[in-house]
């Protein structure tokens, strides 16, 4: 017979497919424009590749905590703990670091006239990138965590 508990297991590990699996690429989809046209092409992929990434990434959060509660061992764990601390910064990086890099990419893609793409949009990505390696290598050390259960 089937638990509530390993319910919540199951739609824990699609939850992570759903959410993390299409956060992994949103940077090398707007990475292929090679025009404004397909840039602004690229961001309004990445746009619904993100929606996806916050219900996914909500779901996540859900079932994990629900499972801490169904099994408050899992408080006393370390890689429980450290994921929980991990997701809860990379939740943090989005509106502190990556929404105000991401709003002047946004207004030049809605205003910039012509095809080629300006200097300023290579040196705002550049910057934007960045912050999402680092929220994908946090990601990458959650997943790590769950699987191993290290500690």
């Amino acid at each position: 017979m089937i638990t509530f508990y390993k319910i919540l297991v199951i739609l824990h590990i699609f939850s992570a497919i759903i959410g993390m699996g299409p956060g992994f690429i949103l940077t090398t989809v707007v990475k292929s424009g090679k025009t404004m046209t397909e840039l602004r092409h690229s961001y309004a992929i990445r746009h619904r590749l993100h929606i996806y990434v916050m219900i996914g990434g909500t779901m996540l959060l859900v079932t994990g905590l629900l499972m801490g509660v169904l099994n408050p061992s899992l408080f006393r764990m370390g890689w429980y703990d450290l994921s929980l601390v991990l997701f809860l910064a990379a939740l943090a990086i989005g509106p502190v670091m990556l929404t105000p890099r991401s709003k002047p990419i946004k207004e030049m893609l809605a205003s910039h006239q012509g095809e080629e793409i300006p200097e300023e949009y290579w040196r705002l990505s550049r910057e934007l990138f960045k912050y999402e390696y680092i929220e994908n290598f946090i990601f990458i050390i959650i997943i790590t965590l769950m699987i191993t259960k290290p500690f």
